[in-house]
């Protein structure tokens, strides 16, 4: 198992190393199409290969041309089977990240709850890959308040680090809902950037597909950076009113880090960093 597991890591890692390669070579025909559709002459730099790239463009199909990427593997089998989640915490968690951590099981269905104990990340990991985990979601607090979060997706990631922010529990909401065991719908409000897809796709892959009938919704609204959750029930009344009941937790939640592997690699390449503080935030990209 850990021969093949060993092999797998190697076989993605290469074909993600040959993304840039092309990417670049895709690129580059695209260049050489567009010259020819506007009869332009083609860029020097291009001239000695443009020949044997024009000939291979006679053989690209529209749906194969564009080069793959490894977030296509990473998520192939996502809706052929319900994920499987394991929810866990720091060590020594507080009461208030034990009750969080509680209510966040009954929000994520197919899920498991386990005590961190005296395990380490690693061995949690290669629980998770043995067992056909899909995810591996951790919680982290601050003098008692939950304040992190990272979603690991099983087995070689991205790993994507969440800071938790306003956290309010169920029993702190007046007049909260019962909860349902239904798989919700899911609300993603403001997702429009090739960032905002790539947090959605991790947020939306932890939940199953829903029947058409359920009664539950999941909100994740995004305002300048911030998703903010909410968690509903509702009820028909009739064709044109709807009682609509928070069940909570509700919380907002700020990305800052996404990484090319699973939580316990320490060296992962990073995909996309947060750095508010630099002189050119306005310029990175946002959700």
């Amino acid at each position: 198992m850990l021969r093949r597991q060993s092999r797998l890591r190697k076989e993605y890692l290469y074909r993600k190393s040959l993304e840039a390669k092309e990417r670049a070579i895709f690129d580059r025909k695209q260049q050489i199409k567009e010259a020819l559709a506007e009869n332009k002459e083609l860029p020097t730099e291009l001239q000695k290969e443009g020949e044997a790239l024009a000939k291979q463009l006679a053989f690209d199909e529209a749906e194969t041309a564009a080069p793959t990427s490894h977030v296509d593997d990473e998520y192939a089998r996502a809706g052929v089977k319900d994920p499987k989640i394991l929810i866990t915490t720091s060590h020594e968690p507080s009461t208030r990240l034990k009750q969080f951590t509680k209510e966040m099981r009954s929000v994520i269905p197919n899920s498991q709850r386990i005590n961190r104990g005296t395990y380490v990340i690693e061995e949690i990991v290669k629980t998770c890959q043995a067992n056909d985990v899909t995810d591996l979601v951790i919680f982290h607090e601050s003098k008692g308040k939950p304040d992190g979060m990272i979603v690991s997706h099983m087995p070689y990631g991205p790993t994507v680090y969440f800071t938790l922010y306003n956290v309010v529990l169920r029993h702190d909401i007046p007049d909260v809902g019962s909860v349902s065991e239904a798989f919700p719908h899911l609300i993603f409000n403001n997702f429009n950037t090739k960032l905002g897809e790539r947090i959605g796709n991790v947020l939306k892959y932890l939940f199953p597909v829903p029947k058409a009938d359920s009664k539950r919704v999941m909100t994740f609204a995004n305002d300048n950076d911030f998703i903010s959750f909410r968690h509903h029930v509702f009820q028909k009344v009739s064709h044109k009113e709807v009682l609509l009941a928070e069940v909570g937790p509700r919380f907002e939640m700020r990305p800052y880090e996404i990484r090319l592997g699973t939580v316990d690699l320490k060296h992962a390449d990073t995909e996309w960093v947060l750095r508010p503080y630099q002189r050119t935030a306005r310029k990175r990209e946002q959700l």
